[in-house]
């Protein structure tokens, strides 16, 4: 698989570069913000590790660049620490954060460890059916179905939906979902209440009775769960 690592710091690049050669990935750089817009579009990598702090244009603005184009997993190396700069590098589109000084031996295990929920995410199937067809969701098309009828979501609903069925009974924080649906627009500030008002709307939309719900389940003190049992045709997601 190819990696494209992003950072100015050569010292930085080459150990991380033989920590991940030894596990058979293959590497190419970049020591600006410049040539790793260029290389992601030529290389297409299969993942993307990038330092925020670049000699030209910001780490923060490559991201958003190539989420613009790609889905790309991104891996982000910054030395800021604070609570605000890891919630906006995930809010623009990161699938992790690290701040350094970092072991290179963990970089290694963050890497794989993004690289396995996207190989997972790609096994799901095309169509999902819970609770004896009471509600399908179609992965090619994006159509929802409820008892038979089709129901529209919007892009953010249809989002929260997807992301907690193809895992059902997984426990999601309000900030878990939030990353989910980062690209539809929502932002850090105001965010609790921002989950809980689509939760609600997604919830008219699907459940029979939205106060005693099926799918979308409250876990209190925690955020959210998906409820609904897959029939057996999907019991192999």
């Amino acid at each position: 698989m190819k990696i494209l690592l992003v950072d100015d710091e050569r010292r930085i690049v080459e150990v991380l570069e033989a920590y991940l050669e030894r596990e058979g990935y293959e590497i190419h750089s970049a020591d600006n913000g410049i040539d790793a817009l260029k290389k992601a579009k030529t290389i297409e990598p299969d993942l993307m590790i990038l330092d925020l702090m670049l000699p030209d244009i910001s780490g923060e603005e490559v991201c958003r660049l190539v989420r613009k184009e790609s889905d790309v997993p991104i891996l982000m190396l910054t030395a800021k620490s604070a609570e605000d700069d890891r919630i906006n590098g995930i809010v623009m589109g990161a699938d992790d954060y690290l701040t350094k000084p970092f072991s290179p031996r963990e970089v290694v295990v963050r890497v794989q460890a993004i690289l396995r929920r996207v190989k997972k995410a790609d096994k799901v199937e095309e169509r999902l059916e819970f609770n004896g067809k009471k509600l399908s969701i179609d992965l090619v098309k994006k159509e929802v179905t409820v008892n038979g009828e089709d129901v529209t979501l919007t892009p953010i609903e249809y989002k929260l939906l997807t992301n907690m069925a193809v895992n059902p009974g997984r426990v999601y924080s309000r900030m878990d979902l939030l990353e989910k649906i980062q690209d539809e627009g929502m932002y850090y500030e105001g965010y609790e209440r921002s989950v809980d008002t689509h939760i609600k709307n997604l919830r008219k939309k699907i459940e029979v009775d939205s106060r005693q719900p099926d799918f979308i389940l409250t876990v209190f003190g925690m955020g959210y769960k998906f409820g609904g049992v897959l029939d057996a045709a999907n019991a192999t997601v």
